[in-house]
């Protein structure tokens, strides 16, 4: 029996979404949304492989990939904090690929058995709305300790360590600069100052830009847009010394598209890959130190860094956030 021509239609089109999303690459971007569009479609149009992207933020992408391990739906986790990767590694939810860039990458951006590699890394900072400090006749902050000054009295937002990991970040930077209990004291300290603590890590640029607050913690990338934008914001960086973020990816165990997925691995650690970070504005800082940051976008050697330990930052997560919970917001 013949079959009408709109079913041979039908199905020689299915035939060929089939053919087209076989060697798709399903990625789970912890990366903001429009930054990882960018990124991702760069690498589309560099290699040929279509990506599928599902924004999760890293807690609930790490719950995802772990209650889909016997059965992965996605080939990488792109983005999130490198301790959140050692624990997927740690918990066998990734599995290890060498890619030949391994060499190009100084230690603290790679694992050394290759579960895990970083994309991009980012200073905290202060972002200050100068405008505003001035209208107020408030002295712009240099430190850590000169936010503890009565001046800025509901006047700071920075994220919340219960939802953010660039709050926990800011947590980790404190105990490196002046040990557990002096950091839990400052941030008790300082907490009269702090007008919201945010549900999310960007969140306080976006409120700097509207002038909602005059000065915000987080990573530089929100500060240094609103910078190049024309906003009355400065960047400042504590001179005690700020941590960094180190955002990373890891290919899933199992994953159903692995070639696809080490695709993505070699062009993210290349120069090519690197570049694209300021190619496509991101403002984020390559990993690789024969790529230059971009325009506007600070050195990480201008900076002064705090150490990182991210097995430590990984293995106490539970603990510091309940303990700043309980001490900070009195919960």
């Amino acid at each position: 029996m013949r079959l009408p021509c709109r079913t041979l239609l039908a199905a020689a089109f299915a035939s060929l979404l089939t053919l087209s999303t076989a060697h798709a690459l399903t990625v789970y971007s912890s990366v903001d949304e429009e930054n990882a569009r960018h990124l991702l479609d760069a690498f589309g149009k560099a290699s040929g492989v279509p990506v599928q992207m599902v924004f999760l933020s890293s807690g609930p992408a790490l719950s995802r990939i772990e209650a889909e391990k016997a059965r992965p739906q996605a080939d990488v986790w792109f983005g999130a904090p490198s301790e959140n990767h050692i624990i997927a590694k740690e918990r066998g939810l990734t599995e290890p690929y060498m890619t030949a860039n391994a060499a190009a990458l100084p230690a603290q951006f790679k694992d050394a058995e290759g579960f895990w590699y970083a994309i991009y890394t980012n200073p905290l900072a202060f972002g200050v709305r100068t405008d505003i400090l001035q209208r107020r006749k408030a002295p712009l902050p240099a430190s850590w300790e000169d936010l503890k000054n009565p001046v800025y009295k509901g006047l700071i937002q920075m994220p919340s360590p219960q939802s953010s990991g660039t709050a926990y970040s800011v947590i980790l930077t404190l105990i490196s600069e002046r040990g557990e209990d002096g950091a839990f004291a400052f941030l008790k300290a300082i907490s009269p100052n702090i007008q919201t603590y945010t549900q999310s890590g960007t969140a306080p640029s976006g409120a700097l830009g509207v002038g909602e607050t005059p000065l915000a913690i987080q990573f530089t990338p929100g500060f240094l847009k609103l910078a190049d934008e024309g906003y009355p914001v400065q960047v400042v960086f504590p001179k005690e010394g700020v941590g960094y973020e180190v955002a990373s990816m890891s290919i899933l165990k199992g994953a159903p598209h692995v070639a696809e997925a080490r695709k993505l691995v070699d062009w993210m650690t290349s120069r090519e890959g690197q570049a694209a970070l300021s190619a496509t504005k991101t403002y984020f800082l390559p990993v690789r130190p024969d790529v230059g940051a971009g325009t506007g976008v600070p050195a990480l050697d201008t900076i002064k860094l705090v150490p990182e330990d991210p097995a430590f930052a990984a293995k106490n997560k539970q603990r510091l956030v309940e303990r700043w919970t309980k001490e900070v917001l009195g919960q």
